[in-house]
């Protein structure tokens, strides 16, 4: 073989590997248009922080993302705030060839999904529907795609916010770290709803849990929860009092032991508190505040799972709802939907603190993103 046809091989490879390799960014839009993009794959670079368009797909209103555990597979909440309709929907993506595929689409049995979650093994789909208050669960087939749904339920409630909680408004769907729970926060109700799940029974999967839920304060609006890498604490953001709730988490209970601000004392009123994320090592957990705010919060998590406030970082968009930190902890990554930007920051990893990093992606009405790196 002549080095010349040597070096062109190789640099074939080489090429091959940057695009199958490394981080890419999956962001969903309130596109309102269904002849329209919705769902936009990016990569990342590692160096300089830029966002390097990847591929498109026409959707409706893909409001929040989940990234199967393999990365092969791509499930989204949508038809969100569409009347008369909602549903999730399944791509495919390839790092090696970028390409993002179509699979399927499936009845959210409600309307206005709002999140969802898959199963590690990858054989469960769970959906949240904030209007028309409900949960569905749903087999995946091993193709990615979504099988018919296996179980759903509604549920009614209503707290003392009488413009937010007039009926019950289920916010998110997590598993609880050994899977065999799934919780259910409700910002209508004032409840946190739990489930047992068993991911290995064909059906039913989801029993009523011997605590079917736990009450948070009147008038909080519990939105987002996240559990601490090792398994003992669980936290809520409050979209509606701007604060976060801490739990000690055992055996399907939460018992909480703190209650903190996500904002700074110059905020009085008109919280809109979004998301909550903690870093892969369980060191500092973080919040996105809209409305007036448009920040991250910082914390510190103490060993006995309370949380110290270290500042708040401007989000350099408007109505930061949904943002993500990849598996590593290196970056975090913030769509701001108003402003319609996708924000990268690069995460000090002994303080905690961000720094933005790269220009920002534009993206319509950015409502969701997420981040997973291929290896």
């Amino acid at each position: 073989m002549s080095r010349t046809l040597f070096l062109f091989i190789l640099s074939l490879v080489l090429s091959f590997q940057s695009i199958a390799q490394g981080y890419y960014v999956f962001v969903g839009s309130y596109n309102w248009d269904k002849n329209k993009d919705g769902l936009y794959v990016y990569k990342l670079d590692t160096v300089n922080g830029d966002l390097t368009f990847v591929a498109a797909h026409k959707i409706l209103n893909p409001s929040y993302l989940s990234i199967s555990a393999n990365g092969k597979y791509i499930y989204a909440c949508t038809e969100t705030k569409t009347p008369g309709a909602g549903s999730v929907s399944s791509f495919s993506f390839s790092p090696n060839s970028g390409k993002l595929e179509y699979l399927n689409s499936r009845s959210s049995q409600g309307e206005n999904p709002v999140y969802l979650s898959t199963d590690k093994a990858g054989k469960w789909l769970v959906n949240a529907n904030y209007t028309q208050a409900g949960i569905s669960v749903y087999p995946l087939n091993a193709d990615g795609s979504i099988g018919d749904i296996a179980q759903h339920f509604r549920h009614k409630g209503k707290s003392i916010d009488a413009g937010r909680q007039d009926a019950a408004h289920p916010h998110s769907v997590v598993f609880s770290p050994a899977e065999d729970y799934i919780f259910m926060p409700d910002l209508g109700s004032d409840k946190i709803w739990c489930y047992k799940f068993d991911g290995s029974l064909p059906e039913p999967l989801l029993k009523t849990a011997p605590v079917p839920f736990i009450l948070t304060t009147p008038g909080s609006g519990p939105r987002h929860l996240t559990f601490h890498p090792n398994g003992q604490y669980a936290y809520c953001i409050e979209e509606l009092k701007g604060t976060i709730s801490a739990y000690r988490y055992a055996d399907g209970f939460l018992d909480r032991i703190g209650r903190m601000k996500a904002h700074s004392n110059q905020y009085k009123s008109g919280f809109n508190s979004a998301d909550i994320h903690i870093s892969p090592d369980g060191r500092f957990l973080y919040a996105s505040n809209r409305g007036e705010e448009n920040n991250i919060a910082i914390y510190a998590i103490k060993n006995d799972g309370t949380l110290n406030s270290l500042g708040y970082q401007s989000t350099h968009g408007d109505h930061p709802r949904i943002f993500d930190i990849d598996p590593t902890g290196k970056f975090l990554i913030v769509a701001n939907q108003t402003s319609g930007d996708v924000v990268v920051f690069r995460r000090d990893p002994e303080t905690g603190l961000l720094e933005k990093a790269g220009k920002p992606g534009k993206i319509f009405n950015a409502s969701c993103v997420k981040i997973f790196r291929y290896l």
